[in-house]
């Protein structure tokens, strides 16, 4: 209780999580939850370390000062880690998944053939898209992650309008203006989200279409230019045999992750006179 901060390390294993078998849960165990429970109890400022190569239930999350998704690092894991907990480098990881407070609160939770058929009735709903068209709340969103700065998004600047055309056409520049609010230098991923309200297709509420790093030092405002490409504005048309556009009214979006998009804009897309 005395010591200025605590760290406490606990993950899955070979026994819970490997190649050629699926996982029945996602817990760490009633061991391992309970110790990260004494600790933080002891003294708030524990970090916890997580080593896993996939989502696990955390619900101890709110009680611990820190967590720090290690994956599975490797040999050099522990001076990794030390040079991340020390403070002389910044976790810059982001999440490539959607991870739920408990597993029953995922969209989709069983993935056993019936009958010998497997049914995808998700369809383009997988991952953060099925969180976001149930309207659920995870614990940690996809594209999530935080350094040792705070920033803030201030502007997003998109055409007013673009032309795609059978998959190709131009590209969009999108620019999104941030600002480093910290007292540290660092490093932020600036993710860019599509959505097309009112389509006639069956879309996800939105979906990544770009990303970029920008690092800036305190106080500092700096610019990502992320590049999306014209095919994500494009559908594969089943009757037609190719790629379309649907014209009309779309939204380009700008956040940190898949839950977090503070900026909005309009953007008109014109189809092509060929198609």
């Amino acid at each position: 209780t005395e010591a200025d901060a605590a760290v406490v390390v606990v993950g899955t294993t070979e026994h819970g999580e490997s190649e050629g078998y699926d996982r029945t849960d996602l817990a760490l165990g009633a061991t391992q939850d309970a110790l990260v429970r004494a600790v933080a109890a002891a003294n708030p400022r524990t970090v916890a370390v997580v080593n896993s190569g996939g989502p696990v239930e955390l619900p101890w999350r709110e009680r611990v000062g820190a967590l720090l998704l290690a994956w599975f690092p490797g040999q050099e894991g522990g001076a990794g880690l030390a040079d991340v907990i020390f403070g002389r480098a910044e976790p810059g990881g982001r999440l490539p998944t959607t991870w739920p407070a408990a597993l029953a609160d995922a969209p989709v939770t069983r993935t056993r053939p019936d009958g010998g058929r497997l049914a995808y009735d998700e369809g383009l709903h997988l991952g953060y898209r099925g969180w976001l068209r149930h309207r659920h709340t995870p614990a940690y969103w996809f594209g999530h992650g935080l350094g040792y700065t705070t920033w803030s998004y201030d502007e997003l600047t998109v055409p007013v309008r673009t032309t795609a055309t059978a998959g190709t056409g131009d590209d969009l520049t999108v620019r999104v203006r941030v600002r480093n609010t910290g007292a540290r230098a660092g490093r932020e991923v600036v993710q860019v989200y599509l959505a097309r309200p009112a389509s006639v297709l069956d879309r996800p509420v939105r979906w990544l279409a770009g990303y970029a790093a920008v690092r800036a030092r305190p106080g500092e405002t700096v610019t990502a230019t992320v590049r999306v490409p014209a095919r994500a504005l494009c559908h594969w048309s089943v009757a037609e045999h190719a790629w379309r556009t649907e014209a009309g009214h779309w939204r380009v979006l700008a956040g940190r992750s898949a839950g977090d998009v503070p900026l909005a804009a309009d953007l008109e897309v014109v189809r092509a006179p060929d198609e």
